[in-house]
């Protein structure tokens, strides 16, 4: 959530930024919600001063035993017309809120003004990418080979789920190791284990909520308590499946206040994330790119807003270390404004190369989220008596399990559909060196 004393400062400032990425801040709206806000505090503090003097007045009239009538009858007006502005103010406020909820982040100054993927910039690239001498497979046909089994995911749930057995789960599993144990001990971050069901609050807290609503899997839940020994009636209120772990470990600051010595913070978690991909149907519906369930190794810090571009800069290496000790060609991209996600002030994606398809795809998307998410958590910290600030927070995909897995079949393919198994994860699969397609069964 962007500052309201912006809004409230600089809107024709702000609408001109939040532009260059496409969004269109409706000034009007804002500006009519906040008069009118203003006016009707203005009018409910007026009619709590009058309420109070009231108040004053008819206790010293009755201490002197004199006639409060006119007093009291005054008091009912005041207090009626108070309780109906303090809760036209509630509502108005609320209004409001969600308003400022549905605006996206300001993007950072260093990012580049543009509309979509084609002005992004590219900053480096690694790696040689492979040339074959033989007709390559894509991931579907050789993770058929190896134990990719997309009919029974289909039987048992529908489209875009997988089944991974003997080599490809056993592979998809040392992906994710090898990432936790990068990360942990040569990158400095604490593993944690995280629900994968969260409230809606945490939603909301990261960005998810309201606007992505329609991307998430909802999971109803009645709640419902006893008086007098007697169920009464329940109410339904609304949990949600991750779609990334992002979420419930950012969410882990909420409402903290943090003493600057113990920033700043690294987490990292490995999990399952749910996603309904709602509105991209037809887009990489063969394979297991584009999943409604995934498995990711997800970054997450927390630091002081002076170190934020900096940190934005060690993570996405901390991401590019796993490409690197996985021998994959990828190559680091700065988003453009009109390609950064809601809540991102600044975005480096990395990009694996995935041969079947002759170019890069993201495979992990690095971001500094600024005070965005901080702001709706009301996740600060502060130095010594000083009063609280709002800190920094940053995520980043450190890596995609399965787009990795991707990216590693299609890269490490050999004439004999084979699989070369890069040096660094030959100890995570027991020290084989080379997955041989299993025999069909």
């Amino acid at each position: 959530m962007i500052d309201q004393q912006l809004l409230r400062k600089d809107i024709h400032v702000i609408a001109q930024r939040l532009a260059t990425r496409g969004f269109n801040l409706d000034q009007t709206a804002y500006n009519l919600l906040e008069n009118s806000r203003k006016q009707l505090q203005a009018r409910t503090e007026e009619l709590q001063a009058r309420r109070n003097q009231l108040s004053k007045a008819i206790g010293m009239k009755k201490s002197k035993g004199e006639e409060v009538t006119q007093e009291m009858a005054d008091s009912v007006g005041v207090n009626e017309e108070l309780v109906a502005s303090a809760a036209q103010l509630s509502q108005l406020q609320s209004d409001l809120q969600q308003f400022i909820l549905g605006i996206p982040n300001i993007p950072h100054d260093s990012v580049p003004v543009g509309k979509d993927e084609h002005d992004n910039q590219e900053i480096k690239r690694w790696g040689k990418i492979p040339t074959f001498d033989f007709e390559l497979k894509d991931h579907v046909d050789l993770g058929a080979l190896h134990g990719l089994d997309f009919e029974s995911a289909i039987k048992i749930t529908g489209s875009r789920f997988a089944v991974g057995r003997g080599n490809i789960a056993r592979l998809h599993r040392a992906l994710a190791q090898y990432m936790l144990d990068l990360h942990t001990t040569r990158h400095g971050y604490e593993e944690i284990n995280v629900p994968l069901i969260v409230n809606a609050d945490s939603m909301r807290g990261t960005g998810q909520l309201p606007k992505f609503e329609a991307d998430l899997f909802r999971v109803p839940r009645k709640m419902s308590s006893e008086e007098d020994g007697h169920e009464t009636e329940s109410q339904t209120e609304n949990f949600y499946l991750i779609p990334t772990a992002e979420v419930p470990v950012t969410n882990m600051a909420r409402d903290m206040i943090y003493s600057l010595d113990q920033l700043p913070i690294r987490l990292v978690a490995h999990t399952p994330c749910f996603r309904s991909e709602a509105g991209s149907y037809g887009r990489d519906v063969r394979g297991i790119i584009r999943q409604h369930q995934f498995e990711k190794v997800e970054l997450v810090q927390f630091v002081e807003p002076k170190d934020s571009l900096e940190a934005l800069e060690q993570l996405t290496a901390h991401a590019e270390a796993v490409l690197e000790g996985l021998e994959i060609p990828y190559r680091r991209v700065l988003l453009c404004s009109g390609d950064m996600g809601f809540g991102s002030a600044k975005t480096y994606d990395l990009e694996a190369w995935i041969p079947s398809q002759n170019t890069y795809r993201e495979i992990s998307s690095c971001s500094t989220m600024w005070d965005f998410q901080a702001r709706r958590m009301q996740a600060r910290y502060k130095v010594g008596q000083s009063k609280p600030e709002l800190i920094h927070t940053l995520n980043g995909s450190g890596l995609a399990v399965g787009r990795c897995l991707v990216a590693l079949l299609e890269n490490f393919q050999q004439i004999d559909s084979s699989i070369r198994i890069p040096s660094a994860l030959v100890p995570y699969m027991g020290g084989v060196e080379v997955l041989v397609p299993r025999r069909a069964s």
